[in-house]
This record gives C-alpha cells, structure tokens and sequence, in this order.
C-alpha cells in the first residue's frame, strides 16, 4: 500500500475518521449539530499531540514528515473547515428544536434570502479554511529553507481554533436559554476573514496547549451533561 502507516500518523488519520462522522451525525435526518461538535472536540484533541507524536520517532524519513505534513492539512479541512459547516447546517435546519429551547428568532417563511446567505457565508468559510492551510504549508515550507526549528507564530487565524470557538457556542445555546442560531453564521464569517487575515498568533507551547486541551474537555462534559443529565429527552 502507498502511503505511511506507523503510530506518527495514527491521530490525524483518526482526526479524519472523527471529522467525517461529524460531517455524517450532523447532516443525518433533521441534523443533530450538538452530536456533531463532540467529534470536532474529539478532532480537537488529536491535532493538539499529532505533531508531537511524530516529533518523537527519531531519524525520521524527509518524505515521511513532508507526508505528515501533508495529511495533517487535508485531515484539518475536513475536521475544522467542512464539520463546522455541517453543524451549521444542522442548526440552520433543526434550529431550537436540539435543545429544548424558545423558538425565538427563527427564519420566518418565505425568508429564503437568508437560508442562501448562510449557506454563502459556510462556503466562504470552507474556502477560506482552504486558503489558510494551502498557505501554511507553502510558507513553512520556504521558512524551512532558512530557518531551523519549529516557528514561532502563525499569520492567520489557525483552523484548529475551530475545536474552542463552536463548541463554546453552542454551549452557550443552552446556558443563555434562547434561540441564538442566526448569531453562529456571523461568528463563522468573522472566523473566516481572521483565517486569512494578516494577523500574527503566537504559537502555543505546551503548557498552553494542555490549557486548552482542559477548555475542550471541560466544554464536552458540559454540553454532555446539558443534553443528556440536565435536560431530560
């Protein structure tokens, strides 16, 4: 078989697998978005060690890491770029009704308009999650030629904020009790631009890292225990 297939890519292949079931949870039926975020959580925690796995197999092949590097990019699009977009779309088509809550703010009928500009703003989104990783890769690449050691700060938004922001989002869904649906897709328009903005964010070591690997598991035990211990269904 082509390709590679020891442990240093094991969590990106997985932050795949995760991605794509996302993608199927929160398209299936009416949608099911709040289903959907645990397994962009779960993508979330792989990328956060995927590199750091790879990082220590020692004497690693050049073709190997540029693999690596490869994949980790396309796994990141389908996991933090297309599932954002799927459980947007979930949200767009079961609104209030995944959590129980008033149905304020809703589309009214025959407000179509706004059906298509959300869905304009998630293919903005996916392309610009695109953009943002083409663009990581081809410049690290050059940075690679003159410089030595990993990089210091990233010239964008990261895709992988994506596993903190949604999340919080819809926790915030059942914590305020209303109906904020609409309020997701200017969020995602907002993280859209910041992807391809020139704006330079430090890159986190690993104490930040597990910081924000605590944030992630602390927002999966919430929106669990919101939907399935506090709320009866």
């Amino acid at each position: 078989m082509i390709g590679f297939w020891d442990y240093t890519v094991w969590l990106t292949y997985l932050s795949l697998i995760s991605g794509m079931t996302g993608i199927f949870v929160s398209l299936h039926g009416e949608g099911h978005p709040y289903l959907g975020v645990f397994f962009l959580l779960f993508s979330g925690l792989c990328d956060s060690f995927d590199g750091m796995v790879a990082r220590s197999k020692k004497d690693r092949p050049e073709m190997e890491g540029a693999f690596g590097v490869q994949i980790d990019s396309l796994a990141d699009l389908v996991a933090f770029g297309v599932l954002p977009a799927a459980i947007g779309d979930g949200l767009l088509r079961s609104g209030p009704g995944v959590a129980n809550l008033p149905k304020f703010g809703q589309i009214p009928r025959g407000e179509c308009w706004i059906t298509i500009l959300a869905f304009a703003i998630m293919l903005f989104y996916v392309l610009a999650a695109m953009i943002r990783l083409a663009y990581f890769n081809v410049t690290e690449e050059e940075r690679q030629k003159t410089e030595h050691g990993k990089r210091k700060e990233y010239v964008g938004l990261p895709v992988t904020s994506a596993a903190l922001v949604y999340p919080t989002f819809l926790l915030l869904q059942y914590v305020l009790i209303i109906d904020i649906t609409m309020v997701f897709f200017p969020v995602m328009l907002l993280m859209a631009f910041l992807f391809i903005s020139k704006i330079r964010v430090p890159k986190p070591g690993f104490k930040s890292i597990m910081l924000m690997v605590g944030v992630g598991a602390a927002e999966f035990l919430l929106i669990f225990c919101f939907r399935y211990i506090f709320i009866f269904r």
